[in-house]
């Protein structure tokens, strides 16, 4: 039986059976291979016996050979727009003369599958394959024949919509009945970055390794003033992700299978489909501290287990945070083929109000009123670029708005009734067009809001502004960089440099498109005897002290002033919400001219560590009155206590291939407290589950060793994880990038197969 529609019958059909009849489609049938026959003419009618996917080729060729469904024999997986080769073993010689041959490809979760939405495509192969057609459009060749078997290649358009296809082989002999073969297999097809004409097209090959092949990255966590890369294995060629980002794509993020070959509308379902507030998506938030029910989002070392667990469950996966939100929609994106990466903005505003200022409201006591004060700034926020083509936005001022563009999954505003941002361009968003879809006026704001601080005295009282700060939001802008195990600092793709004339008139030109006032009051700047600075050592481990130092100087030459003030410390969230008071010192001082005074406030461990969140943030804020005159001061800043890092220690000589080596974790305790229930978690290239290393206790100074046996599966660059969580200290982490060499034996006859790592013995040591 073939896939003919009813009523219907093409007429390049007509040329091969001018007798045949419009029959009904039925894409789902589930037949035998060659068992479907008519009109008598079993015998005679070609039948196909087995088709050889050439999949070590057809992988290599398309750079799908890491897929773990393709390293185990599963599917076919290419690339659109690129040709892929089938060769067709028959029940006895193909004559091109008399028996007539299909390709029938049909979107495997489509209903109604038709030519014109794209998601039914029949093809008859062209003899010779100097003429597959146009990119645009399907195309078969055949390459060669020998006797019983037929060689052909397929190429599907670059514009071939991005999911899993079934394929029937139907042929016939001319006049006299017909067969149909459907392969058992199933073929997915998948955004080409190396194709020119695909809209995903990325030109630099070594970007194409980082942003497409690559499964092991780096997120920058922490604040502005420390800094803290901790590793995310991605995953994307693991068991069932390849699936499961196929899948959702229809499940969750509803996309119609004609529509699935757009990178505009797959980044924009991706950006919902990630979290569950509309749809039940992967990932369900809690930026709380109570994560009972699920696992803390901090405990999570790549997206692996979260797709495989929500593949398996169909139910939102809990907890996640900012970072867990990027580093699944990045797994999701590079197993479909777009290249993508990972960015950190630090100081990033959450603009709540679409004013693109950030407002903070400060009571008569200077309190933070946080019922007032919608606004906030996150210590720093994850999202993701995705690459592409944007020929929906047309052509600005500054040229086109291909190539990054922003895609946020963590739900923070409703964007067209659904929580997501994005694709937002970054040339847009550095320019100030933020009327360009989508969602660019909050991302805008994110990384250039300005932040003003006010005096609230009550709903009948004027607003005073304490202080205005053009330079607050959207620092070291970061992401992994190419090939290499570090830092690229992108914040010039953003925004203008600060204090210039460009980012001035740039925020100018968003603030008109708001349709948002804008004001600002110099209440202060007439008042420039008295200064003011806030200092913060940035390299302080978990455990210890602490000290905030404010630094106020009369510049006057004549005139003593009279100071008086707080120095407060919270401990708060990573968003910059949830304060918790940890220490206030209240200060007077009389300043002679030309004199400087220091308030300082030590902070100790005890102070601090019940009232410290996961991350261990804090929020330092200074504020200050000089008596007789109208001058209040206000300044806030982040900071942050570093935890230590876990130690690898991987074998004693070179790291080879299929070569089993012992591995050595190591942390040391910097509390000044034991550790209890301690648990080592840890990924790398091969462990298809997280190893999991309990430990009882580590004492005060102690070390911690965890030991355990591990065969790398194949040549190149690994990257191996681990995090430590205790009862005291969580989100400990570390990693490890090692090289790869290949078996001796290998070096003459590669092979790429993915192979599970061999664990055969574990163990756990304490040392005091």
């Amino acid at each position: 039986m073939s896939y003919w529609y009813r009523n219907y019958t093409p007429s390049w059909l007509q040329r091969w059976w001018p007798n045949s009849q419009p029959r009904r489609v039925n894409p789902f049938r589930n037949t035998r291979p060659s068992a479907n026959l008519e009109d008598g003419a079993s015998s005679a009618v070609l039948g196909v016996f087995k088709v050889d996917l050439c999949l070590e080729d057809n992988h290599e060729e398309h750079h799908t050979s890491h897929f773990y469904a393709a390293a185990a024999k599963e599917a076919l997986v290419v690339r659109r727009g690129e040709p892929f080769r089938l060769k067709i073993h028959f029940n006895r010689d193909y004559s091109p003369s008399k028996d007539a041959i299909s390709f029938i490809f049909t979107v495997a979760d489509d209903t109604k599958p038709s030519p014109g939405h794209g998601t039914l495509n029949a093809l008859v192969p062209h003899d010779g394959i100097d003429y597959l057609g146009d990119t645009l459009e399907w195309g078969a060749g055949i390459e060669s024949h020998e006797g019983q078997t037929l060689t052909v290649l397929i190429k599907p358009p670059s514009t071939c919509p991005v999911t899993e296809w079934k394929l029937d082989i139907d042929t016939k002999l001319l006049g006299d009945g017909s067969r149909s073969y459907p392969l058992p297999l199933p073929i997915y097809v998948l955004f080409n970055p190396w194709c020119p004409d695909d809209q995903v097209y990325l030109e630099d090959r070594d970007q194409r390794k980082e942003y497409v092949m690559h499964d092991t990255t780096l997120i920058w966590r922490g604040s502005y003033n420390r800094l803290r890369p901790s590793v995310w294995k991605i995953g994307q060629f693991e068991r069932h992700v390849l699936e499961c980002s196929l899948k959702v794509l229809g499940t969750v993020g509803r996309i119609p299978p004609a529509y699935r070959g757009d990178p505009v509308r797959v980044a924009r379902a991706l950006s919902a489909l990630v979290n569950s507030v509309d749809d039940d998506g992967v990932l369900l938030g809690n930026w709380s501290e109570d994560f009972s029910g699920g696992v803390a989002p901090t405990k999570w070392t790549g997206s692996v287990e979260i797709l495989q667990q929500f593949y398996k469950t169909q139910k939102s996966v809990k907890f996640a945070q900012c970072w867990n939100f990027s580093g699944v929609l990045t797994t999701i994106a590079r197993s479909l083929g777009i290249p993508s990466r990972i960015i950190t903005c630090y100081s990033s505003a959450h603009d709540t109000q679409a004013s693109l200022t950030v407002d903070v409201f400060i009571d008569s006591n200077n309190k933070k009123l946080d019922a007032e004060t919608t606004d906030s700034i996150w210590n720093y926020h994850v999202w993701n670029e995705l690459w592409m083509q944007r020929p929906d936005l047309g052509v600005g001022e500054h040229g086109t708005f291909d190539g990054w563009q922003v895609v946020d999954a963590t739900p923070q505003e409703a964007s067209d009734n659904m929580y997501r941002v994005g694709p937002a361009s970054v040339a847009a968003v550095k320019n100030g067009d933020i009327l360009r879809p989508f969602d660019g006026g909050f991302v805008f704001a994110e990384v250039n809001a300005d932040k003003l601080y006010w005096r609230y005295n009550g709903p009948s009282q004027p607003l005073k502004l304490l202080r205005k700060d053009t330079l607050a939001i959207g620092h070291l802008i970061s992401t992994k960089a190419v090939l290499k195990w570090e830092r690229e600092d992108i914040t010039d793709t953003y925004k203008h440099a600060e204090r210039s004339e460009e980012e001035r008139s740039t925020m100018l030109k968003a603030l008109k498109q708001s349709r948002h006032a804008f004001s600002r009051y110099y209440l202060n700047d007439n008042f420039n005897d008295i200064e003011f600075d806030m200092e913060l050592k940035d390299d302080i481990k978990i455990g210890q002290s602490f000290s905030v130092v404010l630094k106020v100087s009369n510049k006057s030459e004549s005139r003593t002033h009279m100071a008086t003030g707080q120095i407060s410390c919270d401990a708060v969230l990573y968003t910059g919400v949830g304060a918790v008071e940890v220490k206030t010192l209240g200060f007077e001082l009389e300043l002679e001219p030309k004199s400087s005074d220091y308030v300082r406030m030590e902070v100790i461990f005890e102070e601090y560590y019940d009232k410290l969140s996961s991350q261990a943030a804090f929020q330092i804020s200074a504020a200050a009155k000089v008596k007789d005159t109208d001058y209040d001061y206000y300044a806030q800043d982040d900071f942050r206590v570093r935890k230590p890092d876990i130690k690898f220690q991987l074998g004693e000589a070179a790291i080879v291939a299929q070569k089993e080596l012992y591995v050595i974790l190591r942390l040391e305790n910097p509390l000044p407290i034991p550790l209890h229930k301690g648990v080592f978690t840890v990924e790398g290239p091969g462990i298809e589950q997280p190893l999991k290393f309990k430990i009882a206790e580590i004492p005060v100074g102690g070390t911690a060793a965890a030991t355990f046996k591990y065969t790398p599966p194949y040549a190149g660059r690994g990257t191996m994880l681990a995090k430590f969580t205790s009862k005291e200290l969580d989100d400990v982490d570390g990693y490890r990038h090692y090289e790869i060499e290949p078996r001796p034996e290998d070096l003459l006859q590669p092979n790429g197969s993915h192979r599970s790592s061999n664990i055969i013995r574990r163990r756990t040591d304490v040392i005091a």
